[in-house]
């Protein structure tokens, strides 16, 4: 077999059909090469048994245990069988259950006394946690030809727990990976011979040799070492590459001159910028000034004052003769951003106009919903010049856009927008504009660095004078009733002080959603996750409150399926006092600023991932009164969704909320569906664990890239880069 190919081999020839399949569908491991990147989550000792107190709820595991007892139970007056089977670990107890015909096996193999693998899903029945019908493996060899077989399988002291799925457990896939093991020996080493003997790494193929069949704990560590760093080395020359084609595109450089736009705003600006600002401020002008295209990543909480820093990118690109164009995931948020952009800049924002200053330019408006005339001059002020600045949500990327001469692209919230649009959009400048993007979702570095790797990072972390403190609390619904009461009645004491609050629910609540599928959907997610029910709705919410704990009071609902206009309508009822509490979805999520609305209630808050949480929080305490956040939740106390509450209601950091969002989810949805390249690439590395691994790869990888940027010098590492990136990849690669 040649280098390559021992890799590419698919699975379907070596293991057979059915095995392949399932490894295809439930796994995405399609290639021996696959396999053998599919690495032991952790590892058991032979002699010794898993803590049993300490499982995760909810999730697939794989445990050793020994028996302590078995028992037959009959149910529906002696028509159904169950068998029950306690495990334990010396400290801890695991129950099993088996039911119907399933019953007959276990109860000859389970006898007290008895070691064995197991694996299921964990869950919790009258308080207790347990495993229903999971598939095992006897590890003491008895009787059994399988026992005798798993025992030559795993005659090292370490057994490899591999990341499974319901319908192949660990001990299957170790099985599988010692058909393919023999194929290490063709690996394709991709770290050049000078990084490998400087760093003294274990060579690749002994590294997945020791990964997968260790005999030591040494031979763990050296392989994981070994491991991420090709991971880390890869990913980074993949960024390393498309920023030094980045640095190779010409751009116009956009330099403000004196007296124009930008210093006539600075002018009448009430407030002075924080350090912060002016700091951010600087780093975004150095890279208007230079003539390849910027890309950069703006990244503040929410209030830091992103959006004053953008706007003076844009009037200094207007300034240089440019235009500016920002934009926004939602209508809502475009009709909010023009609204206090044109109240920041006053008459500057009436160029052309009567009453208008004459440094001024027009700010423009486009959406999908607007009217013909109004939609068919925003194009004309755009074609010609005459409107400097245009925000406007994706309908500004369609062909009928077209610009004098577009300078600078603002994207505001990166992670809402893709791969297609954000490129879409820099088509539409006679060279590629210059691009910042805004994200209110804070990331850690290390993140930045493996996500944005194309985008230099400026972050503000000081947040404005006059910012009020959050109160955070989790509200356990089931446990303690009494506790959701109380929270109504400190909304309504909120309410009699003169303030106003939010509550939001996961979900809208009409029928056009169960018809759009995605109740159905929810429905059967809620099953399989043996929850009892859909997820709360709004309208459902708001209709309860109005007639019960909240009777009284002027009550509102706002969702996405409403019509722009009534959106619109409610939005500036609420900023402008005239409703209570608005019960919504997350479309309060971004950028509605309403200084009076101290509360928010956040129902079903365990289905909201922690950045999301952290977000929606962000929109109370906005003014100069304290803001109170209140999660309510049914989650089971000893759940992860209640530690995932306990740790946003524990900190105003969101930094540190990120970290925890990312050591809990891991990479996976953090990386987002458009970095398919990068999730199935990172197998070993923890992007936040090994901050210093990834920083070091970028090092290298920047230096050997400038070197040899088309890698002509290394065809190892070309191999593993279009292994890990197919062309479209690379193009997705940090796209966000």
């Amino acid at each position: 077999m040649d280098r390559v190919s021992a890799f590419d081999e698919p699975l379907k020839k070596l293991l057979g059909g059915a095995t392949a399949k399932v490894m295809a569908d439930h796994l995405d491991l399609h290639t021996v090469g696959d396999l053998l990147h599919h690495y032991p989550r952790r590892y058991e000792e032979r002699g010794r048994l898993t803590a049993l107190t300490d499982l995760p709820l909810d999730e697939h595991v794989t445990v050793v245990a020994q028996v302590a007892d078995a028992r037959i139970m009959m149910f529906n007056n002696g028509r159904g069988k169950r068998l029950e089977v306690t495990l334990t670990d010396g400290n801890g107890r695991l129950q099993l259950v088996f039911f119907g015909h399933g019953v007959h096996k276990p109860h000859k193999e389970l006898l007290p006394g008895r070691r064995a693998m197991f694996a299921g899903k964990v869950s919790v029945f009258n308080r207790k946690m347990q495993l229903a019908h999971p598939t095992y493996q006897l590890l003491d060899a008895q009787d059994t030809d399988e026992a005798t077989e798993a025992v030559d399988a795993f005659a090292g002291r370490l057994l490899p727990i591999y990341p499974a799925c319901k319908q192949l457990d660990s001990w299957r896939i170790a099985k599988a990976v010692d058909t393919v093991l023999p194929s290490a020996q063709e690996a394709v080493d991709p770290l050049p011979l000078r990084l490998r003997e400087g760093r003294g790494f274990t060579p690749l193929p002994e590294a997945l040799l020791k990964v997968h069949r260790p005999q030591t704990k040494a031979d763990i560590a050296d392989a994981r070492d070994r491991l991420k760093w090709d991971e880390a080395f890869v990913l980074q020359v993949a960024l390393a590459r498309r920023r030094y084609s980045d640095t190779q595109l010409p751009a116009v450089a956009r330099r403000p001159g004196p007296g124009g736009l930008l210093d006539a705003f600075d002018a009448k600006l009430p407030f002075t910028l924080t350090e912060g600002q002016q700091k951010v401020s600087k780093e975004i002008f150095d890279d208007l000034a230079t003539e390849h295209p910027m890309h950069r990543l703006l990244q503040g909480e929410v209030g830091s004052g992103k959006t004053m820093v953008a706007l003076r990118a844009m009037l200094g690109v207007v300034d240089a003769g440019g235009q500016a164009a920002m934009l926004a995931p939602t209508e809502v948020l475009a009709q909010q951003h023009h609204r206090s952009i044109t109240e920041m800049m006053g008459e500057l924002a009436e160029g052309g106009m009567l009453g208008g200053s004459e440094q001024g330019t027009k700010v423009v408006l486009l959406t999908g919903s607007m009217g013909v005339a109004a939609r068919r001059q925003a194009l004309l002020d755009l074609v010609t010049g005459e409107a400097g600045i245009v925000i406007g949500t994706h309908a500004l990327i369609e062909d009928k856009v077209q610009f004098h001469d577009l300078g600078l692209v603002v994207v505001d919230e990166q992670h809402r927008f893709g791969v297609e649009q954000r490129d879409a959009l820099r088509s539409k400048g006679k060279q590629p504009p210059h691009l910042l993007v805004m994200t209110a979702t804070p990331i850690p570095r290390t993140v930045a660095m493996t996500v944005f790797g194309d985008l230099e990072t400026s972050v503000l972390d000081q947040l404005p004078a006059g910012r009020s403190p959050i109160a955070s609390h989790v509200v356990p619904a089931k446990d303690k009733p009494h506790f959701l009461s109380r929270a109504w009645e400190r909304v309504r004491e909120e309410v009699e002080n003169g303030h106003q609050a939010y509550v939001v629910c996961p979900r809208i609540g009409d029928d056009a959603e169960d018809e759009a599928g995605s109740g159905k959907g929810k429905k059967k997610a809620a099953e399989d996750d043996g929850e009892k029910r859909p997820p709360l709705a709004v309208l459902d919410i708001a209709e309860q409150l109005a007639k019960g704990p909240l009777a009284g009071l002027r009550i509102e609902v706002l969702h996405g399926r409403m019509n722009p206009d009534d959106k619109d309508d409610v939005m500036r009822r609420f900023a402008a006092g005239q409703v209570d509490v608005l019960v919504a979805t997350t479309v309060i999520e971004v950028g509605v600023n309403v200084p009076n609305a101290t509360a928010m209630v956040i129902m079903d808050a365990d289905r909201f991932g922690v950045s999301q949480l952290h977000q929606l929080r962000g929109r109370v305490g906005r003014g100069s009164a304290a803001g109170l956040c209140l999660l309510v939740s049914e989650a089971h106390e000893a759940s992860p969704a209640r530690a995932r509450l306990s740790a946003v209601a524990a900190t105003l950091d969101g930094f540190e909320l990120s970290r925890i969002d990312l050591e809990q989810r891991r990479e996976g949805d953090v990386l987002g569906q458009a970095q398919s390249g990068v999730r199935s690439s990172l197998r070993m590395l923890t992007v936040i664990d090994d901050e210093e691994v990834i920083a070091a790869a970028r090092e290298e990888a920047v230096a050997i890239v400038a070197a040899d940027p088309e890698l002509e010098h290394l065809p190892e590492l070309r191999i593993a880069l279009d292994a890990l990136l197919d062309k479209e990849r690379e193009q997705y690669l940090d796209k966000g």
